[in-house]
């Protein structure tokens, strides 16, 4: 356990001239309001606060981050006020806490609302003081250490969270060192059988590699002498988690990772980086297209490097790294190396330009009100640019892999995307949907009367486009249904010896709609009409007396809204679904996702074709517009077989299908069809159509899957999301 005197006396070697005092007494008062309580290991609680103000030291920060890190539950987990804490300590750490204390007092419809909204306000606070989120890593990086005390499915829950919001985070900032440790964290809660056998065979080969670093060493080491060049040498394997995404991404076995040994070599200036790389290449044949130069075009978190692959000694491949001290140092510490917090400011004026990101992430940020949007698309923004194009002045713009020239256009300017009718791409014509490369020159065509179009969100990737088209697409969407439901009024009306537009002038509607339907714009009422959320029957039914309502809508789309019996259960085909209390409602299930019950579904309204179910997390989702949801969940009294489609790699064996076939029927479930291939790996590719009951039974027949021996993974098949007709039916 870490002890206070250790923080203040690395607080003090890194910068002499440190607050001490404010340090210790954070300590004290974070120990006398934490008394008593302990964490799930056991241990008192006040050990957490001290380790996260211990990382924070790691990072060099400042008196004032380490007492936040010492208080940043005191108002979340005690009975103190940030009133208390200002009072105390002073408004800056009062903003501090404040900006890490969660949303715990806020009630929300939705699980997912709650934790997007607690990133929303952590992205905001941020924005005012880069702080909070270092604050925050070091304590995601304490807990994911102590992960071990939570039951399976906390683990499971907090570890993907870590690895697609936090690690990359870490990334974005820059700090390696974090990044790293809290994928490996992650990978040992989400895979733990791949984490341990992935362990045991990087140790298996222990000795071999540490021979193999120090025979390496000592050749890059004489040889840079030879040319003169001050040099620190380091070698070591590539992080677990790291070799697993490989072996994912490029399908292939662990034994065909050859570039699992990294070298590192930091010299003192950029000139020595690339006689470096020269020298290298003279010693071993560098693998072709393996060469980067980070140096010349910085990553967006400002990691600067050369990186290279070779074929090394005995033909083992290895990665060699390439960087002065500066460059190191900014590659573990990130932005905490770019430390100069006077009068308000994070970064210098120089270092503003490679955090534009952070800008960006506040500006697209708070157009989304939508919690899965905004979450989807805080996910997308973090990882790191892989792709450099140019303006035709010659200005750089960086972006992730498979960028195309509608982010750019959006990149450029939101009017720039808006009226985007063409691109040209080194002078020539292109597709919108052609993907960017490395020195690409982008030039956007653009029309008066050209529109962002649906299908665009097929193929944009950044979070910037798909805001602004989404915007875009409702904003029309929503003018569209609002003169829809103004028409169906007015007709409706008529036909019943009102007139509508007196009725809207007198203000009768705008009470009708705040009092009845908790709505309280007109616009927004007319809306939900055009949509058919609201049928212009229930607002008449509160102006006229039922019996004098004329019913001539009985089949009607909208007139199924109006039916609201409470735990109406609806069915269509298989699997059955309660939709708001709501019946004779046509339901479908949306092939883009194919939901078992079990999965998590959201329910929308479609144009003619009922309700449209999809699973919580189908990206599909993202574009339909929120007005359009319904409240829906599985009956957990019915039980029906659904068709769901499993693909299976395995070694191409003799016997393998129908061994797989006897597993399939073991777990008692029917298989519909079969088909088979093989690969160029000379591996088989088998995707069967079962019929399932529900997510449990789907899980319990992978799992009887997996235990065969040749089978190399298995995973559930979902089909295209970017079906053009199924995107269009769910909007």
């Amino acid at each position: 356990m870490v002890r206070l005197q250790e923080i203040l006396e690395k607080a003090a070697a890194y910068n002499p001239s440190t607050d001490l005092a404010i340090i210790e007494k954070a300590y004290v008062f974070s120990g006398m309001v934490h008394q008593g309580q302990t964490r799930l290991s056991g241990e008192p609680y006040l050990n957490h606060p001290l380790e996260v103000a211990n990382i924070l030291t790691a990072l060099k920060m400042d008196a004032q981050t380490i007492a936040t890190g010492l208080l940043h539950d005191s108002v979340e987990d005690t009975h103190t006020t940030l009133e208390r804490i200002e009072e105390l300590f002073g408004a800056e750490i009062a903003q501090l806490v404040d900006g890490l204390t969660k949303l715990s007092r806020i009630t929300f419809d939705k699980k997912e609302d709650h934790e997007a909204e607690n990133f929303r306000k952590m992205i905001l606070a941020m924005g005012k003081d880069i702080r909070i989120l270092l604050i925050k890593l070091a304590d995601r990086l304490h807990n994911m250490r102590t992960l071990g005390a939570h039951d399976p499915a906390k683990q499971k829950k907090i570890a993907k969270e870590t690895l697609d919001i936090y690690a990359p985070l870490a990334n974005r900032l820059g700090i390696g060192w974090i990044k790293t440790e809290l994928e490996d964290l992650a990978f040992t809660y989400l895979e733990p059988e791949r984490y341990a056998w992935l362990k045991e065979h990087v140790e298996k080969e222990k000795d071999f590699r540490e021979n193999y670093i120090k025979e390496v060493k000592g050749m890059i080491e004489g040889k840079l002498m030879d040319h003169s060049i001050e040099c620190e040498v380091t070698g070591r394997p590539k992080q677990l988690y790291s070799i697993h995404k490989k072996m994912v991404e490029q399908d292939v076995e662990f034994e065909n990772i050859y570039d699992i040994i990294a070298f590192r070599i930091i010299v003192k200036t950029v000139k020595d980086c690339y006689e470096v790389l020269g020298v290298i290449h003279s010693i071993w044949k560098p693998v072709p297209g393996r060469f980067k130069d980070y140096i010349a075009i910085p990553k967006t978190n400002m990691y600067q490097s050369l990186h290279t692959t070779v074929v090394g000694p005995y033909g083992v491949r290895m990665e060699v790294q390439i960087r002065t001290e500066e460059m190191h140092r900014v590659a573990e510490y990130g932005i905490a190396a770019h430390w100069k917090y006077k009068e308000g400011k994070i970064f210098d004026r120089k270092d503003e330009k490679s955090f534009a990101w952070l800008r960006q992430l506040l500006e697209w940020q708070r157009d989304l009100r939508d919690s899965d949007e905004f979450l989807e698309s805080l996910k997308v923004d973090l990882f790191p640019t892989e792709v450099f194009v140019f303006t035709p002045r010659g200005d750089v713009k960086e972006f992730s892999s498979g960028a195309t020239p509608v982010d750019f256009a959006y990149a450029i300017h939101t009017d720039i995307g808006n009226k985007c009718s063409g691109a040209k791409v080194n002078g020539k014509m292109v597709p919108l949907k052609y993907q960017l490369r490395n020195g690409d020159v982008v030039e956007i065509i653009t029309s008066q009367v050209h529109h962002p179009s649906k299908d665009w969100l097929k193929f944009v990737i950044s979070s910037r486009a798909k805001t602004r088209i989404r915007h875009w697409i409702k904003t029309e969407e929503r003018t569209k249904s609002i003169a829809l439901g103004k028409e169906i009024c007015e007709k409706e009306f008529h036909r019943h010896g009102l007139e509508f537009t007196k009725l809207l002038k007198s203000g009768d509607l705008e009470r009708i709609a705040k009092d009845n339907f908790g709505i309280q714009e007109i616009d927004s009422l007319l809306a939900s009409i055009g949509y058919g959320k609201i049928s212009v029957l229930q607002l008449l039914g509160k102006i006229l007396p039922q019996d004098k309502i004329e019913s001539r809508h009985k089949f009607s789309f909208l007139k199924m809204f109006d039916k609201l019996k409470p735990g109406a259960k609806v069915e269509k085909g298989t699997g059955a679904v309660i939709v708001r209390g709501v019946e004779d409602v046509m339901v479908r299930f949306a092939k883009c996702c194919n939901p078992l019950p079990g999965d998590e579904i959201r329910g929308f309204i479609t144009h003619g074709q009922g309700v449209a179910i999809h699973a919580a997390g189908c990206p599909n989702l993202l574009n339909i517009d929120k007005e359009r949801r319904i409240e829906v969940e599985w009956d957990k009294k019915a039980r029906a077989s659904r068709p769901v489609k499993i693909q299976v790699i395995s070694k191409n064996e003799k016997g393998l299908l129908a061994e797989m076939s006897n597993a399939i029927k073991a777990a008692d479930a029917n298989i519909s069809s079969a088909e088979i291939r093989t690969n160029n790996e000379n591996k088989a590719v088998c995707t069967f159509e079962v019929e399932v009951v529900d997510l449990a039974h789907l899980k319990s027949i992978i799992k009887a899957l997996q235990k065969i021996k040749k089978v190399l993974k298995v995973e559930r098949v979902k089909k295209d999301f970017s079906r053009e007709s199924e995107h269009e039916t769910a909007l």
